[in-house]
């Protein structure tokens, strides 16, 4: 059995994985970290990491990029491994959970989706064999609730796809900016906030007289906190480290 952790288990995200886990046997929240307590959950709920009693066997954060010091802290100080969920982190922050695993587990990723992982690698290899002759462009879409734009797992799609290219790109996020033709080594990275999109990617490779674009579309915000949860279950004892999705598929 798996003791999670739950922080921001009052916000949307928290309610899911609340709903996945309750649905599963090998797997339990003892605990939860939020600044609000709803009273209607069935295990307790502590305003701060600082305050948390409870010893659990991971962490699962889908809270706000403020409190990520205060996440690293606590798992450090409990050695308790992190699942790492939150999306729209600094390069400072991002620099420092990277540097925080060289001590500790950690599991990050800004998606959690196993159809978006395998979107990633089929961009990958399309990259590989179009990226000198056809135009990158993608296009995300979430709900109008979304605060960080672009989303986690479009510059997740872009970096993965710059390392496949011969030229590290420019990433264009604002091209109504200014008036020029579009150039040749960049990936233009486009955001659309509307109504309850859970979540959308396009990938598209635009080349002379012919267009590929690989799709994900995620229906229900579940795809997350199920993934969530498996790694949870998969970093249970695991060493120190920086570990993603790619590692978790495959040793299943």
């Amino acid at each position: 059995m798996t003791r999670i952790i739950l922080s921001g288990c009052s916000g949307n995200m928290g309610a899911t994985v609340t709903r996945i886990v309750d649905s599963r046997d090998d797997c339990e929240i003892v605990a939860g970290i939020d600044a609000r307590n709803n009273g209607h959950l069935s295990y307790p709920v502590f305003p701060s990491f600082s305050e948390c009693d409870v010893a659990g066997d991971v962490i699962i954060d889908f809270s706000l990029p403020s409190l990520l010091d205060s996440l690293l802290d606590y798992s450090k100080a409990a050695g308790t491994p992190a699942i790492i969920c939150t999306t729209g982190y600094s390069d400072e922050q991002v620099s420092s959970i990277k540097e925080a695993a060289k001590t500790m587990p950690i599991f990050y990723s800004g998606n959690m989706s196993l159809g978006i992982n395998l979107l990633i690698s089929l961009s990958k290899k399309a990259a590989s064999i179009l990226g000198g002759s056809f135009d990158i462009e993608i296009v995300e879409k979430h709900h109008n609730q979304k605060v960080d734009a672009p989303s986690g797992t479009a510059l997740m799609l872009a970096s993965a796809i710059s390392e496949c290219l011969d030229e590290k790109p420019r990433y264009e996020f604002d091209r109504h900016s200014k008036r020029g033709k579009r150039t040749r080594n960049e990936i233009g990275i486009h955001s659309v906030r509307g109504g309850t999109i859970v979540g959308e990617h396009d990938v598209i490779f635009a080349g002379q007289d012919e267009v590929i674009t690989l799709s994900h579309s995620a229906q229900s915000k579940g795809v997350f906190a199920a993934g969530a949860v498996n790694a949870a279950i998969f970093m249970k004892d695991k060493n120190a480290g920086l570990y993603d999705m790619a590692d978790m598929i495959s040793q299943q």
